[in-house]
C-alpha cells in the first residue's frame, strides 16, 4: 500500500488557528453550563427545552477535545515535520502546570 499525503485546506487552517486562541476549559465550562441549564429547565417541567439544551454538552466537549488536539499536535502531517507552533504551545501549557 502506498502512503498518501493529505493537507488541510486554507479554511480549516484558519479556523483551527483562530479557535486555538480560545482556552480549552471554556468548552468544559460551557458544557457544564448547558447541563445545569438543562437540569433547571427539567425541574421547571420544560422537558423539550431541557432536552434541546442538554444535547449541546457532548458537542461542546468534543469540540473542546478537538481544539486541545490541534493545539498539541498541529494541523496535519506537514505540521508535524515543522512543529514550531505546536511545540511552543505544548511547552507553555506544561510550564503553566509545573509552576
Amino acid at each position: 500500500m502506498s502512503k498518501q499525503s493529505f493537507k488541510e485546506g486554507p479554511v480549516a487552517k484558519t479556523l483551527e488557528k483562530e479557535t486555538a486562541k480560545i482556552p480549552s476549559d471554556v468548552y468544559l465550562w460551557a458544557a457544564l453550563g448547558t447541563m445545569a441549564f438543562s437540569l433547571g429547565l427539567f425541574m421547571t417541567k420544560n422537558k423539550h427545552a431541557s432536552m434541546f439544551f442538554g444535547q449541546w454538552a457532548p458537542s461542546l466537549l468534543i469540540i473542546g477535545l478537538y481544539n486541545k488536539l490541534v493545539k498539541l499536535e498541529g494541523h496535519d502531517q506537514e505540521d508535524k515535520g515543522n512543529r514550531e507552533e505546536g511545540v511552543g504551545m505544548r511547552t507553555r501549557h506544561e510550564q503553566s502546570f509545573s509552576s
